[in-house]
C-alpha cells in the first residue's frame, strides 16, 4: 500500500472500536479517531491514536474509513444524518463497517455510498470485547471483491480471518445466523444445567461432562470456562443480545422464514434485562432459570469425576 493509503480514518472507538483501532495502529497505519465520548477519546489518545475534532475530520482525505458503531439509529445518524460521513469521505475511497446492523440499515448506506463513489465493505467481527485485543476477532465481508482482496493486510491486521461472501449484503446475514446459533445455545445451556442440577450432578461435574461430551463446541467451552467460577461479568450483555434478536427476527420475516427459536429466546433475554440484568453477560440465562427451577447458588468445590 502507499503512504497515502495506510491512512485511515476511524469513528466509534467503544470496547470493540477501540482495541481493533489499536491494533491497526500497531501494524503500522496512521488512524484517525472520533467518538461522542470524551472518556473514550481519552482512553484512545493514550492508545497512541489521534484524535479528530468531528466525524468528518477524522474522515477527510483519508483511503479508508472504519466504523464500529452500536446499532441502526447510530449508524444511520453517522452516515447519512446532517454531517454524515460519507458526505465527507472523497470519492473512491473505502468504507469498511464492522458492526452489527440490519440489512435495510445497511442497503441505505451503499445506496448513499454509490452515489458518492465510495465503495462500501460490510464487515461484521465475530468474537467479543475479551479477545478483541489479542487479534483473534474473524469477520465476515461482503461488497465490491477487488476492494476487498485490495485491503487483506489492514484486515489482518484487527481480524485472524475473514471470509468473502459476496457482493451485498451477505455478511449481514451470516453475523445475525452466527448470533442466532449462540443465543439459542446459551438458552440450551441453561435448561441443561438447570436439569442436571435438579437430577443430582454436582456443578463442577455436569461442566465436565458438557466440556467432555459431542456439544462441546468453542462457544460451550469459552463458557463453561467462567461458569465454573460463575463469572457473569459481561462479555457480551443480555441487552446487547436483545437487540441482535430484534434484528434476527427482523430479517427472518423480510426474507419469509420462521424464526420460532429466536422468538423464544429473545422473550428470555426480554425478562433478564426487565429484571434489571441487562448488563450481565449473556450467559446469565444460566442464572435466570435456576430461580424458577428452585435451584440457589451451587457448590463450586471440585468435581468428583
Amino acid at each position: 500500500m502507499t503512504d497515502a493509503s495506510r491512512n485511515i480514518g476511524w469513528i466509534g472507538i467503544g470496547k470493540m472500536g477501540l482495541p481493533m483501532s489499536a491494533l491497526v495502529a500497531k501494524a503500522g497505519y496512521a488512524v484517525t479517531a472520533f467518538d461522542q465520548s470524551a472518556a473514550r477519546i481519552a482512553a484512545a489518545r493514550e492508545q497512541g491514536i489521534s484524535i479528530a475534532g468531528s466525524a468528518a475530520e477524522a474522515v477527510r482525505g483519508r483511503a479508508a474509513v472504519i466504523t464500529s458503531l452500536p446499532d441502526d439509529a447510530v449508524l444511520h445518524a453517522v452516515m447519512l444524518g446532517a454531517g454524515g460521513i460519507i458526505g465527507a469521505m472523497a470519492p473512491n475511497s473505502v468504507l469498511i463497517e464492522t458492526s452489527t446492523v440490519s440489512a435495510e440499515a445497511s442497503s441505505e448506506v451503499d445506496a448513499a455510498a454509490r452515489a458518492r463513489d465510495i465503495a462500501y465493505l460490510r464487515a461484521p467481527v465475530s468474537g467479543n470485547a475479551s479477545i478483541v485485543h489479542t487479534g483473534a476477532l474473524t469477520c465476515f465481508v461482503s461488497g465490491p471483491k477487488d476492494e476487498f482482496e485490495g485491503l487483506r493486510p489492514l484486515f489482518a491486521a484487527f481480524t485472524r480471518a475473514q471470509t468473502y461472501l459476496g457482493p451485498a449484503e451477505e455478511a449481514r446475514y451470516a453475523k445475525l445466523a452466527v448470533n442466532l446459533m449462540i443465543a439459542v445455545s446459551a438458552a440450551m445451556m441453561a435448561e441443561s444445567l438447570a436439569l442436571a442440577r435438579k437430577g443430582g450432578i454436582g456443578w463442577q461435574d455436569i461442566l465436565k461432562v458438557l466440556d467432555d461430551s459431542a456439544v462441546a463446541s468453542p462457544m460451550v467451552k469459552y463458557k463453561t470456562a467462567s461458569l465454573r467460577t460463575r463469572n457473569f461479568e459481561s462479555t457480551f450483555s443480555c441487552k446487547q443480545m436483545a437487540k441482535d434478536l430484534d434484528l434476527i427476527l427482523g430479517a427472518g420475516h423480510a426474507v419469509g422464514v420462521p424464526l420460532h427459536l429466536a422468538a423464544q429466546v429473545r422473550e428470555t433475554y426480554g425478562a433478564i434485562v426487565a429484571h434489571g440484568d441487562g448488563e450481565t453477560d449473556f450467559i446469565a440465562t444460566v442464572r435466570h432459570l435456576e430461580k424458577p427451577s428452585g435451584l440457589g447458588e451451587p457448590d463450586l468445590g471440585e468435581p468428583k469425576l
